[in-house]
């Protein structure tokens, strides 16, 4: 199969381009409720046929790690200076500027949702030119604010994120957000002014724990922790022939996410700890320290550290990261990998070398890297390992007794 095709739009100041405008009476440009001719603003312009490569990256490494701004690269054909802001025969002139928004699909699936932060060109003296956007998607924008002084209410997680966006000196859209409600209920903290605005949406984050992260579609979006693992509809990764097959896999065995003394310190609370003597004994003394945790009860706190000694206090074999190439697979696996996000689950088939036992793991999405080419489409997927799930009734792998954990 050839790779999918890709678009990458760039959102233009429509009263600069001259239209497509709104025409009253117009047959086709003054139907009602038209998203194609409006009556000015800003829209999307399909720039697809000058991009070189595309490159995004979205996610973290590690589990424990916060999700952080994603970014993409967009390598354009530049040869008429269309990208040059100060070519006044650029059919984009005046519109070449930081902060133009950017949207990539692929097969109509959302790839990456951000804002320009530079333009680069580059001029070779042999009269070949590209100009490349170094986008940047809204997590920088969070970055950039600061919230002023004031007492927040008691409210569970995820209202508590809607809160802080409701701000005025955040006013992010409602319409860009997807948000869990939240399992663990927050103190009424005091923010002190000038307080980061994303550092301190990590921080709730953190105190549920949940995932925060920013959606290929641009949506702020939060998933609380009874956001579950489900067997049902995953898409399953395999070297057999029987599931999606990939081009590249890497594999971590060690002690990077091995902790088996955790303290949780509570913002205006107690300190709660639990300790794991077996994997002391065996492996020496490894802490994980979180603190100015946000959660309302020590008894929360105690849940939160027990919690994490369970998952942590082992190492762990596990699936680091895994490559497809789009070009390889029919359109349908290509349709299932293509609307895979963050937080999903993905089951993992591979036998090295074909010999020995198969490993089979489920695990769950934290990183989605795309490199896009002429003729081809690579997606890296970086993953947290499910070895530690919790228990969901009635589900055929993840409600299994005395194999799967009730969470807290």
């Amino acid at each position: 199969m050839p790779a999918p095709a890709t678009k990458v739009e760039i959102g233009f100041d429509l009263s600069a381009l001259g239209g497509p405008f709104f025409i009253l009476d117009d047959a086709v440009q003054g139907v009602l409720d038209n998203p194609t001719y409006t009556l000015g603003g800003t829209l999307f312009y399909d720039v697809s046929s000058k991009v070189l490569n595309v490159s995004v990256n979205r996610g973290k490494s590690r589990q424990l790690d916060k999700f952080t701004a994603g970014n993409s690269n967009i390598l354009f054909i530049n040869q008429d200076r269309a990208f040059d802001p100060l070519n006044a025969s650029s059919p984009y002139y005046g519109q070449i500027v930081p902060r133009r928004t950017v949207r990539i699909t692929t097969s109509g699936s959302a790839v990456f949702y951000g804002s320009v932060d530079d333009w680069n060109l580059n001029y070779d003296i042999s009269g070949y030119s590209t100009a490349g956007a170094v986008v940047s998607d809204g997590f920088t924008y969070l970055a950039q604010q600061v919230l002023t002084a004031h007492t927040a209410v008691s409210q569970t997680s995820g209202a508590r994120i809607g809160a802080v966006l409701d701000r005025a000196s955040v006013d992010w859209p409602a319409s860009l957000r997807d948000l869990d409600a939240g399992a663990t209920t927050l103190q009424a903290d005091v923010v002190a002014d000038g307080t980061n605005a994303l550092e301190y949406l990590q921080l709730v984050n953190y105190s549920e724990p949940g995932k925060l992260f920013m959606g290929a579609d641009g949506y702020v979006t939060f998933r609380d922790r009874t956001d579950a693992p489900t067997s049902t509809g995953l898409v399953t990764f395999s070297d057999t022939g029987t599931g999606i097959p990939f081009v590249g896999v890497e594999i971590v065995y060690g002690s990077e996410l091995l902790y088996n003394f955790v303290q949780i310190e509570r913002n205006n609370g107690g300190t709660a700890t639990a300790s794991d003597s077996d994997s002391q004994n065996q492996y020496g003394v490894v802490a994980l320290v979180q603190e100015g945790l946000l959660m309302d009860t020590d008894a929360d706190a105690s849940s939160l550290a027990s919690f994490l000694l369970s998952k942590y206090s082992e190492p762990e074999y596990r699936f680091d990261r895994l490559t497809v190439a789009l070009e390889d697979l029919s359109n349908a696996n290509q349709s299932s990998v293509l609307g895979l996000e963050i937080g999903d689950i993905a089951r993992i088939r591979f036998t090295p070398n074909q010999t020995g036992t198969q490993i089979d793991k489920y695990a769950s999405i934290i990183a989605i890297d795309h490199d896009i080419r002429p003729m081809s489409h690579r997606i890296t997927y970086g993953f947290e390992t499910l070895d530690f799930a919790s228990l969901i009734l009635d589900d055929s792998v993840f409600g299994l007794l005395d194999d799967a954990y009730l969470g807290f």
